[in-house]
């Protein structure tokens, strides 16, 4: 393998050479530079070697990412942190500039679209184009194109796009500054965001709403030289090429739960006894902004009650058991994924554990099924508007176009809220999982004090 110098580097990479010590020995310990997936690694006092990008970058904060986007900067937003995902530059739809189509569509080399929320599109009369939208796929509407008395020439030209793209996010425009077909291509959000289709195009808006801006934003797939699409390797290369930030669709999940209010309580809200097998517990519900079912949660030790309309706020560690609903294994004791033990026993199990104990919440959230096989299906909500576009689409992995990111990390976010709302701060959790594998809850003010094997 061939050697350089520093002295051969940029000047910008070059002077920052003494700031390294030893060669790929840690993320802080090098300087990188990058050629689509290639790092140069710089040593000081000794040559430089190339080698494969696969040191660990660590993501912007959704704080940094914010301030990138009121700046009209890009950032790219992948799909998910820990996998080899796809990812997308944005830039805030209302800031985008000639220069900038320019470099998203030479830089980037995918298609060139719009991420607009429902009540833009609704606005403009932004009619979904005719294909088979569902709740899944990515819910292209029909193209556009800036009117002529906006200064639009052919439309293809960057100036004509970006004007056009700008029109898109201006709260003034009406279906009458549009002409259809043309060369830019909106999306349709659904509504609710990344919390209700964990994808690219809801992270997009999102992110620009965050930022205090209109909820528009270009966005535009990051594509190889050779066509194949880029992954967390190439993309993290390119951010450090570009200084670029990034960020992932599961951050943006993870800020809006610890910061918006996503479950209330139903009515009564001091909850109400329930007899069972194990024992006498307190019932709550809420319903959530998200979800089509309430979820609800057996307390014991008077946790989640009320005092003069405020809950009751628990300093003690408290036994906790987060289940997720699925009838066939709950209800007929079918097992989960062949292995032995199922939702029934668990259940049962977790409320003796809590009985026994004196106090304790079982939280059973009863979140949609998402998958293609027969229980899962059969665990649906009807729907008699199939196609509505703003239907939840709750996410598994292999789902088309939004399938992205697990459904767990909605799902522990939302029960992470549960807790907070039942007063509880510190937590001894129920689990059949490792020591440290479960989602951090810090952001909702809670903390997993100790793992208790259910």
């Amino acid at each position: 393998m061939n050697s350089i110098t520093a002295s051969s580097w940029p000047a910008a990479v070059g002077s920052a050479v003494s700031a390294s010590k030893s060669c790929c020995s840690a993320a802080e310990d090098f300087i990188r530079f990058s050629n689509m997936g290639k790092i140069l690694c710089l040593e000081l006092g000794q040559t430089c070697r190339v080698t494969n990008y696969t040191h660990a970058m660590p993501l912007a904060s959704i704080d940094e990412i914010l301030t990138e986007l009121k700046a009209g900067r890009a950032i790219v937003l992948v799909d998910d942190e820990q996998r080899e995902n796809e990812g997308d530059f944005v830039v805030a739809a209302e800031k985008i500039t000639p220069e900038m189509v320019n470099f998203l569509t030479r830089t980037g080399g995918g298609y060139l679209c719009v991420a607009l929320d429902g009540v833009i599109c609704d606005r403009l009369e932004l009619d979904l184009a005719p294909s088979r939208n569902n709740a899944r796929s990515t819910a292209f509407t029909v193209s556009v194109e800036g009117h002529p008395h906006h200064g639009i020439g052919t439309g293809v030209s960057a100036k004509d796009r970006a004007t056009t793209i700008r029109l898109l996010s201006d709260p003034t425009t009406g279906p009458a500054d549009f002409t259809r077909p043309g060369h830019v291509n909106p999306l349709r959000a659904r509504d609710g965001g990344v919390l209700v289709r964990t994808g690219q195009t809801e992270g997009s808006v999102d992110l620009c709403r965050l930022a205090g801006l209109q909820s528009a934003a270009a966005i535009i797939e990051i594509v190889k030289p050779d066509g194949d699409m880029a992954r967390m390797p190439e993309l993290k290369a390119m951010c450090v090429e570009h200084k670029l930030k990034m960020c992932s669709v599961g951050q943006v999940i993870q800020w809006r739960l610890a910061r918006e209010i996503m479950v209330t309580r139903i009515e009564p809200h001091d909850g109400e006894d329930i007899e069972t097998p194990e024992g006498v517990f307190r019932l709550f519900a809420w319903r959530s902004s998200v979800d089509a079912l309430p979820h609800i949660a057996f307390t014991a030790g008077g946790i989640g009650r009320l005092n003069t309309g405020a809950v009751v706020k628990q300093s003690m560690p408290t036994l906790v058991r987060m289940h997720r609903r699925d009838i066939f294994s709950d209800v007929f004791g079918t097992l989960k994924n062949g292995k032995n033990g199922n939702g029934q026993s668990e259940i049962r199990s977790a409320l003796r554990a809590i009985a026994k104990n004196g106090r304790g919440v079982l939280v059973y959230l009863r979140s949609e099924g998402s998958g293609f096989d027969l229980p899962d299906r059969l665990q649906r909500i009807h729907r008699p508007e199939k196609d509505d576009p703003n239907a939840p689409d709750l996410t598994r992995p292999d789902g088309v176009a939004a399938g992205i990111h697990p459904m767990d990390l909605r799902e522990f976010g939302i029960g992470g809220q549960i807790l907070r709302d039942l007063g509880l701060t510190k937590l001894r959790l129920l689990t059949n999982h490792p020591k440290g594998s479960m989602p951090g809850l810090h952001a909702f003010g809670l903390d997993i004090v100790d793992q208790v094997k259910l």
